[in-house]
């Protein structure tokens, strides 16, 4: 049989490939193309940027578990007037469309971020309302007026593509996608780290300075799963970039059934930083031999 099609999009944002690589595990995305083959993504997410240099928390941030890792890096990012200024004329010669990241304490802080990022070489951009482990009053990502507050605010000061990455320690993320997409989001991103700990037994302390941070990794991939089916079922006509835990085509599949229109690939590039080619030759190897011919075809059948 022909080809199996692998394009896909997020609402305006159209993809070459289902697969997105995803924030906080590639940098930039400068850093990132010069170890990897970037045509096996439809697009990147470069790392989150503040409204001023974030220093980040202090060593030790990252630490290896049974089956993936946590980290407590807090952002650490130049800025947005630095990233505009030293990574924005770079975006043009990567060979991918770059998606933006916005972080900020303050839905201003939000705002003036992404209309900073707007100002430069993007496809689109996405809020982060879910990392987990800042100083702070709890998360944008766990509350859905909050989550409303910033997403409407941002869409206003922007015409670009917009995304908004939730989380999956939200009580109800089904809810939280819709007020999301209520207020303007193009897509959301399902999801980002699961909230654990690790404690070094010799010592007596935990492994990460935090004590708390984000777990990613393989492990997560049931929790991100489940994420993506319930914000499916209660939002038909939202698209989805799912991810968490992805390292194989059948993975992506996996998420794509349960309802996600598009795949990210976070943590796997840390051990792999090659492993989107594979993972789309997965993905096509898998769909032509189940006589799929186009690969939206997936897109919420597990009901």
């Amino acid at each position: 049989m022909a080809s199996t099609a692998m394009i896909a999009s997020l609402g305006p944002l159209s993809l070459s490939t289902p697969l997105v690589a995803a924030s906080g595990t590639i940098g930039s995305v400068v850093e990132f193309a010069a170890v990897t083959d970037l045509s096996a993504y439809g697009a990147a997410t470069a790392k989150s940027v503040s409204p001023v240099a974030w220093p980040g928390r202090a060593a030790p941030r990252v630490a290896p578990t049974e089956a993936g890792m946590l980290n407590a890096i807090g952002i650490q990012n130049p800025g947005i007037d630095a990233w505009v200024a030293d990574i924005g004329p770079q975006l043009s010669a990567l060979g991918v469309g770059v998606i933006g990241s916005a972080v900020g304490y303050t839905v201003d802080e939000y705002v003036t971020v992404a209309a900073k990022l707007a100002g430069c070489d993007l496809v689109a951009i996405e809020i982060n309302l879910s990392c987990p482990n800042l100083e702070g009053k709890g998360m944008f990502a766990l509350d859905s007026q909050a989550t409303a507050d910033v997403v409407r605010s941002v869409r206003a000061a922007v015409g670009l593509p917009l995304g908004a990455k939730l989380s999956p320690n939200a009580v109800d993320v089904g809810e939280i996608a819709a007020a999301a997409a209520e207020s303007g989001a193009d897509w959301v991103t399902v999801g980002n780290t699961v909230w654990g700990a690790a404690i070094d037994i010799e010592r007596r302390q935990p492994k990460i300075s935090a004590g708390i941070g984000g777990y990613s990794g393989a492990a997560i991939k049931p929790i991100a799963v489940r994420c993506v089916l319930e914000v499916r079922q209660s939002n038909p006509t939202l698209p989805i970039l799912g991810l968490g835990g992805v390292q194989s085509g059948e993975d992506a599949i996996e998420f794509m059934m349960a309802g996600a229109n598009a795949v990210g690939i976070g943590t796997a590039h840390f051990g792999s930083p090659k492993i989107g080619r594979k993972v789309l030759r997965q993905m096509q190897t898998w769909c032509e031999r189940h006589g799929v011919s186009d690969v939206q075809e997936l897109v919420g059948v597990a009901r």
